[in-house]
């Protein structure tokens, strides 16, 4: 896991997995519930943390060269293709016609059409794929500012800036819009923002920093997160997952989970997979255990996806596993790639795309 200070990324050996028993070899596995492979593509290598965004029949992803791709979900043909002059280190954030990300050297660049709409120079480093949204684009830096940006002009609208701990993840934090509300990720709490004046409407804990030194103290909520009705829940970086009810800005339920991947559900349960591989379920409404699987443990894990069928998680030999969601069974599995998934797999157009650290880009047909 690589974290941020002061401009400064720091690979932690600590984190890496190096002293990670190996994991039970799984074989036979019975074939319970079909998926296949529908389509295949390429975007090349991706060593940023992407998000993939799905809206209808389309998915917009990028590498770390800088290419920016928007994909027909049910053909995995191009809509459109862009080279930009910069590697990547955010994105991709869409409402299905303007695109943003963020690159390396610290521009958010907005996308149209295959076509650069403007260019803005950020004050830090951003990690999270920008949000677009009510024809704004709204940016989290890696200094835990807030920023909103016009979509049409790319004008400055207003910052909000929440001091903390020193050290942030170089990971996908949470940003997303609710109703007329922008929830946000700063630090251990979940926080509701005015989306045009950027003042904070209320905040919910789902962690508190404790520890002596700074890694300890690191709490930063992760992505993905799951949002079903009025409820989002989301994880804390090896700390905890909590549940809010993002209507009133009211904490329903949190508890003790170490993991750093996000979390996905459905309207009665919330999976988490934990960092040595196990998956636990939790009810969405009370924070009950409902199972766990030792299925797959000591396996690095993809956070999950929350499927009528079953639970969608990788792991990083580059296979894919399907489990139930009743128990966590094993119900299917099939090969990849050699490498990691680049983020959780997503819906779109009836299709399940899951995207490799190689830029394999497949969509998957769960009958």
């Amino acid at each position: 896991m690589r974290f941020t200070l002061a401009g400064v990324c720091l690979a932690l050996a600590a984190c890496s997995g190096t002293s990670r028993p190996k994991p039970t070899d799984i074989q036979g596995v019975p074939v319970l519930q079909d998926m296949a492979n529908s389509w295949t593509a390429n975007v090349g290598k991706i060593d940023f943390p992407l998000v993939v965004s799905a809206r209808e029949d389309r998915v917009a992803l990028a590498n770390s060269q800088g290419v920016v791709a928007v994909l027909d979900a049910k053909t995995g043909k191009d809509i459109w293709r862009l080279k930009l002059d910069q590697a990547i280190s955010a994105g991709v954030g869409s409402d299905g016609q303007l695109l943003a990300v963020v690159t390396r050297n610290n521009e958010l660049v907005a996308l149209q059409d295959g076509k650069v709409q403007w260019r803005k120079t950020m004050p830090a480093q951003s990690f999270t794929a920008p949000l677009v949204a009510g024809a704004r684009v709204f940016v989290l830096t890696a200094d835990r500012s807030v920023i909103a940006f016009d979509g049409a002009t790319g004008r400055q609208l207003w910052t909000q800036q929440r001091p903390g701990e020193p050290l942030v993840l170089k990971q996908a934090g949470v940003l997303l819009a609710f109703k007329n509300t922008l929830l946000v990720g700063l630090s251990g709490r979940l926080v509701g923002l005015d989306p045009n004046t950027g003042v904070i409407r209320w905040e919910s804990a789902i962690a508190t920093p404790r520890g002596t030194n700074d890694i300890e103290r690191l709490v930063d909520l992760v992505g993905p997160f799951d949002r079903v009705g009025d409820v989002v829940c989301v994880r804390a970086f090896q700390t905890s997952v909590g549940c809010v009810n993002a209507e009133r800005g009211q904490g329903l339920w949190t508890r003790p989970s170490v993991g750093e991947m996000g979390v996905s559900g459905n309207a009665t349960l919330l999976i988490t997979p934990l960092s040595n591989g196990v998956v636990q379920a939790w009810s969405r409404t009370t924070g009950e255990r409902l199972w766990d699987t030792e299925r797959l443990k000591y396996r690095i894990l993809s956070a999950p996806l929350v499927t009528p069928r079953g639970v969608l998680v990788a792991d990083n030999g580059g296979w894919l596993y399907l489990l139930s969601l009743a128990d966590g069974a094993l119900l299917n599995r099939i090969k990849l790639d050699s490498e990691e998934l680049a983020t959780a797999p997503v819906m779109a157009g009836g299709r399940y795309v899951v995207v490799t650290r190689e830029g394999r880009v497949t969509g998957l047909q769960i009958p």
